[in-house]
């Protein structure tokens, strides 16, 4: 049985955060033929699930860097390497000091829509207002002062956005800590500002494939992505694939390099690949 795993921004994705019609298509074609395939993405639950409504992954997906395994079939999330609040104090204070606005992504398990609520204090900058007018209030996110974050929250990870130069700086200082890992890299608001996310430092795309590798019983994994937070499931793949728009390193890594992101190459791969 073949299972594929999709990074979605710089993958499956275009460059306007969105499934292309061909690309859709091309999905419709796999499951016609039964071939299996899912999301493993960086993305929370509610911000993937915006961009995927309409289309039918209908087995289990990983959000949250491997954080988050969700059952569309029965509705059930479960939660792994969820940070610890001495973790959530570190990253705060790193943030705090650098005047850049922590968003900490959490997950209210005693709802039943696991409702995704984002605790963050005052937004310091006209980036940070724009991330939220532009990109939560386009989810389901409800947001909250950070002040109201209650102590036994289920915290998925903690996000920010800056300066470049800056956010980099802090990147570099966090992957220090043993218990942490960072992924960063360039916003689509423009060069001169970064993204940054920080998880638990067990928490990642790799182990959350190989747990659903096993549970569906599949002989040949093939992934595909485009950064840092792909490498893991990279290594334990039997086939993985990387855009020409992917970070060098990544395509060094990739069995092999296909496509552009925004030009429909992960789907004219499949299509060639799998005689679509």
């Amino acid at each position: 049985m073949d299972l594929i795993f999709f990074d979605l921004d710089g993958t499956l994705l275009n460059k306007s955060s969105e499934i292309s019609s061909f690309t859709k298509e091309t999905l419709g074609l796999l499951s016609e033929k039964d071939i299996a395939f899912t999301v493993a993405t960086g993305r929370t639950m509610h911000s993937a699930q915006f961009v995927l409504q309409g289309q039918s992954f209908v087995l289990p997906h990983i959000y949250n860097n491997g954080v988050a395994i969700w059952d569309p079939s029965g509705n059930a999330l479960t939660l792994e390497n969820l940070l610890a609040p001495s973790e959530v104090n570190l990253i705060i204070e790193h943030a705090v000091k650098n005047n850049i606005t922590p968003f900490i992504n959490t997950v209210n398990m005693d709802s039943s829509d696991h409702e995704h609520v984002i605790y963050h204090s005052s937004p310091k900058h006209q980036v940070e207002h724009d991330l939220i007018e532009k990109y939560f209030s386009r989810t389901k996110a409800r947001l909250a002062p950070i002040e109201a974050l209650p102590a036994n929250a289920h915290i998925t990870n903690i996000s920010m956005i800056g300066d470049a130069a800056l956010v980099y700086d802090m990147y570099k200082q966090l992957n220090m800590h043993e218990e942490l890992i960072a992924y960063s890299g360039p916003a689509i608001e423009g060069d001169e500002y970064r993204w940054m996310d920080v998880h638990h430092n067990l928490a990642n795309k790799g182990s959350a494939v190989s747990l659903l590798r096993k549970q569906l019983d599949a002989s040949n994994v093939i992934v595909f992505g485009d950064s840092d937070n792909d490498l893991s499931m990279f290594k334990l793949a039997d086939e993985a694939y990387a855009p020409s728009n992917a970070k060098p390193y990544i395509k060094d890594a990739a069995t092999s390099v296909i496509g552009h992101h925004d030009e429909d190459g992960i789907a004219r791969f499949l299509r060639e690949r799998f005689s679509l």
